[in-house]
């Protein structure tokens, strides 16, 4: 090929290539389009929410007072048993005859006061006569307050055997669930050491739960821990349950937060009238935290930078302006913004990826009328 026929080629080759360049680099692409809104704003309450753990309000592991041999068991097992149901019955002749024993031992201690005080009285009327000395008055005087000592020892026995007697019938010191029976009739129990059977208080019961110091701070600021104020209410849901539908309201907080937990224990009353939450079950707690105005965003606005939370906003000029938020809730599916926004701000609520701080958009309003748009 001839040395001419080449170079006119590459000429050709090249010039559309150079003359191309000037026509790409004087378009200059569209901001994109984003749309914004404006935070809602709700005087609503704000929830905080704990898991908490199910307790009975009162536990009692009854055992005997007395030993002796059980007769007669008189619940079932997982029985609701109201105070003062009778549930075991113990042998009951043994203390019979020492009820009997204390009688007759009191019977005896008061005729042995009344001869005393007949010997006092007969030894007085001679004493003031001078027939019989003053020792002998004082002697006779000395045996009859023996004898009204006698008589308040045997008094005292013979009460005491009538409570153990009494002791030999086990009621149920409390309304609650009856646990099953540990022990069958005919077997013979020790006292204060044979366990019988537990009783649980179920209504009310109790939700104990942990709450962190800054969730202590938020309901002390709220006035949820003044002395005299009113306990904050309460609500609960169980695992399979969407909506709050127990409530209760806060019964103890305690003294301290726990040194290495930094949690601190607290305690709600929950009413349990049919029975139905059973002691262990955990539970979703919602404890309200404050109330007042609070400005809500869609959930999907929230972007991360790094360990905290932006909500990207659009200036007036288009240019796109990350700020910093605090965090609460979600709310009616919207999400609660404690600080760090204004009513007046835009948030970026779709075409978030498209948005980068320091950038320019196009904004549009998600509903006519609501926002203009603007460049």
């Amino acid at each position: 090929m001839p040395p001419s026929f080449r170079k006119s080629s590459l000429f050709l080759v090249l010039f559309p290539l150079v003359t191309a360049t000037p026509t790409l680099a004087q378009q200059s692409p569209n901001p994109p389009t984003v749309t914004v809104e404006q935070p809602q704003r709700r005087s609503l309450t704000e929830w905080e929410e704990h898991i908490a753990r199910l307790e009975p309000s009162a536990r009692v592991e009854l055992r005997p007072r007395v030993s002796g041999l059980i007769e007669q068991v008189h619940f079932r097992d997982g029985q609701i048993v109201r105070q003062g149901d009778l549930l075991f019955t113990l042998d009951k002749r043994p203390f019979e005859i020492a009820v009997q024993s204390a009688e007759a031992a009191r019977d005896g201690a008061r005729a042995k006061l009344e001869l005393a005080r007949q010997d006092s009285r007969r030894t007085q009327s001679l004493a003031a006569d001078r027939f019989a000395p003053q020792a002998q008055l004082d002697s006779r005087r000395s045996a009859e307050r023996q004898a009204e000592a006698e008589l308040a020892d045997a008094e005292a026995r013979l009460r005491q055997a009538q409570l153990e007697l009494s002791w030999t019938e086990v009621r149920a010191p409390q309304s609650g669930r009856a646990s099953d029976r540990k022990v069958d009739a005919g077997n013979i129990v020790q006292a204060g050491q044979t366990a019988l059977t537990t009783i649980l208080t179920l209504d009310p019961i109790y939700a104990s739960f942990d709450m962190s110091e800054a969730d202590y701070l938020r309901l002390a600021r709220a006035g949820g821990t003044r002395p005299g104020a009113e306990p904050p209410q309460v609500g609960l849901r169980l695992a399979d349950e969407t909506e709050f539908s127990h409530g209760g309201k806060l019964d103890f907080l305690d003294s301290e937060l726990r040194p290495r937990s930094g949690t601190l224990r607290a305690r709600a009353l929950v009413p349990n009238p049919d029975l139905f939450l059973t002691p262990g079950t955990f539970a979703r707690l919602r404890l309200p935290a404050s109330q007042g105005e609070r400005l809500l965003v869609p959930d999907a606005a929230i972007a991360a930078d790094q360990a905290n939370r932006v909500v990207m906003t659009v200036a007036e000029d288009g240019t796109v302006v990350a700020k910093p938020v605090e965090l609460g809730p979600i709310v009616d599916g919207l999400r609660v913004v404690r600080s760090g926004l204004s009513p007046q701000d835009r948030v970026i609520t779709a075409g978030l990826h498209l948005a980068r701080p320091g950038g320019r958009v196009t904004a549009e309003a998600k509903s006519p009328g609501r926002l203009a748009a603007a460049r």
